[in-house]
């Protein structure tokens, strides 16, 4: 090696960042990737985040087709777009997805403030070339489907909550990370009733994540996402509520929720009684002062303390 050449570090693990230039990948689709579990991704030890291991860069760089296998398989399309790899119109797949035939795995609110669903290409091109799927791409959708769409079914917020719930769990390393990825689909009044502690609910919500990032915090777009974040059928409530108690319990006996230490113990002063503190005291004896005391004073004393004088003779 020439004099002055720095030696490359290998490290262990990647940040993200970095893992997504040595993959090729833009920011949007390495995350859309850990998402899915297409790659690996471990905590990061100092606490900020995950890392990708360089283990996993160096298997995904020796797969068939790589970098543009990869790409491919994280390549998402909206309404339009997946109508189009479909071979349907635009409305009737919007309805096929209203019915859940297609799961949402990303979505972002547009300047008009109206929710944009995105789906996997992939997904949708599996979905086209599926026999079964043949009946729903042409022809008049089968009545039961109809009542189901003019009753307002629509399933896509929630497929997508079941889907994001995957992903927080394959994430998840502990047992308070559990419970708190489904606590992050129900509402504060679902979790003060199932978790009634104060000091477990807090540290519940220590590992509760919020919904991906859309617009300002109290802003319309992050309120819409809070809202698509939050289970709203009885039935997706009743076994989230379900899934919570029982992940709770479970991390209550991996590690009990850590409280404030109890204050020290101060004793109150010492009180007087009333009849005590009027009582007169008792003076102490002072040996010297009692000789003092018996001893007379002044002249008188002396003349006193000689006693009579004897006759002379």
């Amino acid at each position: 090696m020439p004099v002055g050449t720095v030696a490359p570090t290998h490290h262990p693990t990647l940040a993200p960042s970095r893992a997504a230039r040595e993959l090729g990948l833009k920011r949007g689709e390495f995350e859309l990737a850990a998402h899915l579990g297409r790659i690996r991704t471990v905590p990061d030890p100092d606490g900020a985040g995950r890392r990708v291991p360089r283990a996993e860069i160096d298997r995904l760089r020796a797969t068939e087709g790589f970098p543009e296998a990869l790409r491919q398989s994280v390549a998402t399309v909206g309404t339009t777009a997946g109508a189009a790899i479909v071979d349907v119109p635009a409305g009737r797949f919007t309805r096929l997805a209203r019915l859940g035939l297609m799961t949402p795995v990303k979505f972002y609110v547009n300047r008009y403030r109206a929710v944009v669903w995105l789906y996997l290409a992939e997904e949708l091109r599996e979905f086209a070339a599926d026999g079964k799927s043949a009946a729903l791409l042409t022809g008049r959708m089968p009545e039961g489907l109809r009542d189901q769409l003019a009753a307002g079914l629509d399933l896509r917020a929630r497929n997508w909550r079941g889907r994001h719930l995957g992903f927080l769990l394959r994430q998840a390393d502990d047992p308070w990370e559990r419970a708190g990825a489904v606590a992050a689909f129900l509402d504060p009044t679902h979790l003060a009733d199932l978790v009634p502690d104060p000091h477990e609910r807090s540290h519940l919500h220590r590992f509760r994540p919020g919904p991906p990032a859309h617009g300002t915090p109290e802003s319309p777009a992050a309120h819409l996402a809070e809202k698509i974040m939050t289970a709203e059928h009885p039935d997706e409530i009743g076994w989230l509520r379900n899934d919570l108690a029982r992940a709770v319990d479970e991390a209550r006996a991996h590690r009990p929720a850590p409280r404030p230490a109890a204050p020290p113990v101060r004793h109150p002063p010492r009180l007087i009684s009333s009849t005590a503190r009027n009582r007169p005291s008792t003076p102490r004896c002072d040996p010297p002062a009692a000789r003092t005391a018996e001893r007379p004073r002044g002249l008188l004393g002396r003349l006193r303390g000689r006693g009579p004088r004897p006759a002379r003779a």
